[in-house]
């Protein structure tokens, strides 16, 4: 049990509460301590009758049965691979600005939802934070389901595929891949590569209850490394101007 404890509090610290949520809530509906139909994000139930939990145990709620554990189960496992690797990888030591992202994902499905009359929200919201690593590391040569390998760009994609064959549906990665993108393009791709204005700010709220746990100059003023690699082609070499991109740790 030690090494499992230890295992846990090894788990960077939004993913680990994230992780432990989305096992911790499936078991409560499981076991019958809370109905399940409490937990699903119905709009009629949120609006009307004020019951403003919904959208959270939504996304953290999967109804675990013989036909739906499989699909549970590996999603789990990209939520934890991937939330650690872009919690750890681009956002090391900024902890506020990772739970934005996560924040304004989760806005944006939870609006989405209630516009498609979803139910359950955890696929979409693991599949953005998923779209978004795959995008900062989209060069990175993935392995997947049986030895297949390509870029993480790709990944994605592929995952919506293998998902809807094990059970899914198409409609929430597809939906966690729009919000994704969405995401990247106004907080990478558009202020960086197309030298537009930043439509996203880290709130200060956020820095003052997770403050940054590192100094110096580093983050989204830096493009991704392929953006670089073009912009040098381009240049032979020389510096790019990447518009207004706002380096991390100077709010």
């Amino acid at each position: 049990m030690s090494d499992l404890g230890d295992w846990f509090r090894s788990i960077p610290l939004i993913t680990r509460y994230w992780f432990a949520g989305s096992i911790a809530v499936p078991l409560i509906g499981k076991l019958g301590l809370v109905s399940p139909v409490y937990l699903f994000l119905w709009p009629d139930a949120f609006i009307n009758r004020f019951q403003i939990w919904r959208p959270i145990t939504a996304t953290l709620f999967f109804p675990v049965g013989p036909g739906t554990g499989f699909l549970y189960l590996v999603n789990l496992y990209f939520l934890y691979q991937y939330s650690s690797r872009l919690e750890t990888g681009a956002f090391d030591g900024r902890p506020a600005d990772y739970l934005f992202m996560i924040l304004f994902n989760w806005i944006c499905i939870v609006i989405t939802g209630l516009a498609m009359d979803m139910q359950l929200l955890m696929i979409p919201l693991i599949m953005s934070v998923l779209y978004v690593w795959a995008q900062l590391n989209r060069e990175m040569i993935v392995s997947f389901w049986l030895g297949t390998r390509f870029k993480a760009c790709y990944l994605p994609w592929f995952i919506l595929v293998f998902n809807y064959i094990i059970g899914g549906s198409v409609i929430n990665e597809l939906i966690g891949n729009l919000v994704g993108h969405l995401y990247f393009f106004l907080m990478f791709k558009y202020p960086m590569d197309l030298g537009g204005r930043n439509f996203l700010s880290t709130p200060q709220f956020l820095y003052r209850w997770l403050p940054n746990r590192r100094g110096g100059v580093s983050g989204f003023g830096v493009p991704p490394a392929s953006m670089r690699r073009a912009a040098e082609d381009q240049r032979g070499g020389g510096r790019h101007n990447w518009g207004q991109g706002f380096r991390l740790g100077d709010q």
